[in-house]
């Protein structure tokens, strides 16, 4: 495969300096305005909603966020390659239960237990990337199924009710905090480090950026579609049992009606970070910036008071906005790169 090929990612700033000028300032305006907007937040939020600036509380939206941002960096990569992964929340409440059983009543041991939840996240996301790269079976479709096997398989075996899992200084590690950080949230932002590293330096992860852009002209610059599809899909499919056996620590059980939305709560963050639902452009510290936003959201609510039912209407909104500044954003860049 020629690097020279691979490097001209459909994303690139146009040729005339320009141009160029004019695209940069249009790819970080949206990660600008989050920021901005996350700033006016904490703002509001530290002033009408008590005790949310607290250690405490700052150190819960930590651990909200990273339950949200762990498969949202599976799930942009996914996006940025133009498809689509709404299995998350089945897939996080499955993991739990597999790494609950296999640690406590199936008594693997922990290593283990970890081991084979990860080995089921790739397996079944790999099954949902080969469905698309093989049959071609939409990304929705696939995962659409998913979402319906994994949520029925974690409350079918375990009737609807939780499954303990064993205690110990790991568990104990694994679900409370290092250095008084939430385990998760140190997790994400390693996992943010390598996601970032792999998605800018790395020929695979400008594959997944021709993917996106122009799957045909991909294909003809010598980039294997299909492995690159099973590769995104196994990668959220890991993402997803890690969150999973994260959770399950930190609930000190796994539960089949655990993470119900979740992959709503992570397209969105996706979505609000600026990454083009049509595939071709996106970014990580966009997507980090999108995790934050609706995780002090939710968490802002939560201290308003506000009904939960209400909640979901302004998530709705926030996803419907998000989608609109998106859609804009795109069609500025596009005509920008045509002048």
């Amino acid at each position: 495969m020629s690097s020279t090929l691979l490097a001209d990612k459909p994303s690139g700033p146009p040729s005339s300096p320009a141009g160029a000028v004019r695209f940069r300032r249009l790819r970080h305006l949206n990660e600008l305005g989050l920021l901005a907007a996350v700033v006016v937040l904490y703002i509001v939020l530290g002033v009408i909603a008590g005790g949310f600036l607290s250690a405490d509380n700052q150190l819960g939206i930590l651990r909200d966020a990273a339950t949200v941002g762990i498969p949202a960096l599976g799930v942009t990569l996914v996006i940025i390659a133009g498809e689509i992964d709404i299995s998350i929340g089945p897939a996080v409440a499955f993991a739990s239960v597999l790494f609950a059983k296999a640690a406590s009543e199936w008594d693997f041991g922990l290593p283990i237990a970890l081991l084979l939840t990860l080995v089921a996240g790739a397996l079944w996301g790999s099954a949902a990337g080969w469905l698309r790269a093989r049959f071609g079976v939409p990304s929705f479709i696939a995962t659409l199924g998913l979402w319906s096997a994994l949520g029925g398989l974690a409350l079918y075996t375990t009737n609807a009710l939780p499954v303990a899992t064993p205690g110990g200084g790991f568990m104990e590690a694994l679900g409370g905090k290092i250095l008084g950080v939430p385990t998760p949230a140190i997790v994400l932002v390693l996992l943010f480090l390598a996601f970032w590293y792999v998605a800018r330096r790395t020929a695979y992860g400008r594959s997944v950026y021709a993917v996106g852009g122009n799957a045909a002209a991909a294909q003809l610059a010598g980039i294997r579609i299909s492995r690159v599809r099973v590769v995104l899909f196994a990668t959220t499919g890991v993402l997803a049992a890690l969150t999973g056996i994260l959770m399950a620590a930190r609930l000190g059980s796994g539960n089949g009606g655990a993470a119900a939305g979740l992959e709503f709560d992570v397209i969105a963050a996706v979505v609000i970070g600026g990454t083009a639902l049509a595939g071709g452009r996106g970014s990580l510290v966009g997507t980090m910036l999108g995790v934050v936003f609706i995780s002090v959201i939710a968490n802002g609510l939560v201290l308003l008071g506000v009904n939960s039912f209400l909640q979901d209407v302004v998530r709705g909104l926030i996803i419907v906005g998000a989608v609109l500044i998106n859609v804009v954003i795109s069609r500025k860049s596009l005509t920008t790169r045509t002048t």
